[in-house]
């Protein structure tokens, strides 16, 4: 009986799927399992997706009312280079709106480099915004292809623009996703909010630029510069290649391809990088010798008075500069206090009175003290026993606040009457930040203990936990009310002066507001401190909620 031999079992005949095929599917799936986790999020999804299609309309058909305009191309460069800075910046502020931003959950894959890029690459290019930004490209050459040769650039320039776009967006979120995925990462992600507010004015203030009579010519030079910048040198090059100018348009479009190469390339070696270095998780501390003096007491303590009011101050002070979310609203407050007084008086419709707007965004930092410090302030109330010790806690928040406060009014104000021309403006100025000041402070001291309300933690975008929506209103908004109609006697005395012509006594107002703004602080610390004595459990309550 002759012995049975077994044949080796035939090979896979299967073919292996592409690595980009895989990343493109995975990023689909992550796209599909998201909608379904709720209701909301597919809503929001659907509005985002409607809210592009329409802007990309109005987009389209601004770009067609512009086409052989003369400053077309100064409009398409330009509005391309703010689309190339918007994705550049995009990753450090929006660093966990999408998965596929942080390669380290790739480390542990036998993936290589080359085949990764191009596969995230592809799978980066599936979402709304490389759509939109796709058809802003498409009507961007649409407004300055001029001829054949124009448009078959615009062929190349248009996917040429979105793919960079896309990969210095990946390239900068590679590069820095260790800082993106830390704690400072998530501070940075919460002055977004700051970004926008800032931009929007920087936007408002160009707009009436450029809606005076030859507010296009006066931007055609940074036109000029920035066609030399990818990607909007694409754009540039169609505008050249439609002048005829075809070495110009040629340079523009090798130097946006090698601006695309070299992208690559670097987010090719951030990934090296991230898949064979340690991270700060591996590698231990060293302690830092200078950080506290010798008596234990750090730099700051050494500044500050000694007692519970230093203690409280510096508690304030670090909160200020440690919590992501007292960080974010301080930030926020002092550039915008900044931002508005200045471009007001340098477009020309300013007033010295614009500067009283950083007291007022200054002073709404000192509403609802007790809720910044969330559950721990569970620890705070122990040592709350009576309205000595809440009238003494209160006043060491609000000496804190001023600390930072009083020499930023004073900026602002001195700022303002240079740009405005007329130092004779900065007494009065002064005067009525300062009474304003004190009112939002002391107003804000009894808010805080009549409506105190939670500020979630585990939200970036929420300072206000469900349910009390109500209170933060009636704190805020009610206690600027109060302030507004505290002001009134400084408000009044400001009218008589400048109605009757008694120009030469306004600077009364610098003394008359500095004593009437103290007055307001020390009356609301007198009125807050009983009231937060008593309403401990209340309080302790109603910050613990979220």
């Amino acid at each position: 009986m002759g012995a049975v031999t077994s044949s080796p079992a035939p090979a896979s005949s299967a073919p292996v799927p592409s690595l980009t095929s895989v990343f493109v599917r995975l990023k689909l799936s992550l796209l599909r399992n998201g909608l379904r986790q709720s209701g909301g999020r597919t809503a929001a999804y659907v509005v985002s997706i409607v809210f592009g299609v329409l802007f990309a309309a109005g987009m389209l058909l601004a770009f067609v009312l512009v086409r052989g305009h003369e400053n077309a191309g100064t409009v398409a460069i330009l509005l391309t280079g703010v689309v190339a800075l918007a994705w550049a910046v995009m990753p450090l502020f929006v660093p966990s709106g999408d998965e596929t931003l942080d390669p380290s959950r790739l480390v542990m894959l036998p993936l290589l480099p080359a085949p990764l890029v191009r596969a995230l690459l592809v799978a980066s290019l599936v979402g709304v915004g490389p759509v939109l930004t796709l058809f802003l490209a498409f009507g961007a050459a649409l407004s300055v292809a001029h001829g054949a040769a124009a448009t078959l650039v615009a062929v190349l320039a248009v996917p040429l623009v979105t793919v960079t776009c896309v990969a210095l967006s990946r390239a900068v979120a590679a590069a820095n996703i260790r800082l993106l995925t830390s704690r400072k990462g998530r501070d940075l992600a919460l002055l977004s909010g700051l970004v926008i507010a800032v931009g929007m004015q920087v936007v408002n203030f160009a707009a009436q630029r450029l809606s005076q009579p030859g507010g296009m010519d006066a931007v055609a030079p940074a036109a000029a510069v920035v066609g030399w910048l990818p990607p909007a040198a694409a754009i540039g090059a169609v505008d050249a290649a439609g002048e005829g100018a075809y070495a110009v348009a040629a340079a523009r479009l090798l130097l946006t391809a090698a601006a695309l190469a070299g992208l690559v390339h670097w987010w090719r070696r951030s990934l090296v990088r991230l898949m064979v270095e340690p991270d700060g998780s591996t590698i231990g501390a060293a302690p830092d010798p200078g950080a506290r003096g010798k008596d234990g007491t750090g730099f700051l303590g050494r500044l500050l008075p000694g007692g519970r009011t230093g203690a409280v101050m510096e508690r304030s002070l670090r909160y200020m500069w440690r919590d992501p979310k007292t960080k974010a609203a301080w930030v926020t407050s002092l550039a915008i206090g900044l931002i508005v007084p200045l471009f007001n008086a340098l477009q020309g419709a300013g007033s010295i009175y614009w500067a009283c707007f950083a007291s007022g965004m200054l002073g709404m930092l000192m509403y609802n003290q007790f809720g910044q410090d969330t559950s721990a302030f569970w620890m705070v109330a122990q040592t709350l026993s009576t309205p000595a010790d809440a009238y003494a806690e209160l006043r060491a928040r609000a000496l804190a606040l001023l600390s930072v406060t009083l020499p930023f009014t004073v900026l602002v104000t001195v700022l303002t009457a240079a740009v405005l021309g007329d130092w004779g403006l900065l007494a009065e100025g002064l005067g009525l930040s300062f009474g304003l000041l004190g009112a939002m402070l002391g107003t804000g001291a009894v808010a805080s203990a009549l409506f105190p309300y939670s500020i979630p933690q585990d939200s970036g975008y929420k300072n206000v936990a469900p349910g009390q929506a109500g209170l933060a209103w009636i704190s805020i908004f009610g206690g600027m009310l109060v302030a507004a109609l505290l002001c009134a006697p400084l408000i009044g005395a400001a009218v008589y002066f400048r109605v009757a012509d008694h120009h030469s006594l306004l600077w009364l107002l610098l003394p008359a507001g500095t004593f009437y703004g103290a007055l307001l602080v020390w009356a609301g610390l007198r009125l807050a401190a009983p009231r937060t004595a008593n309403r401990l459990p209340e309080i302790l309550a109603a910050v613990s909620k979220g």
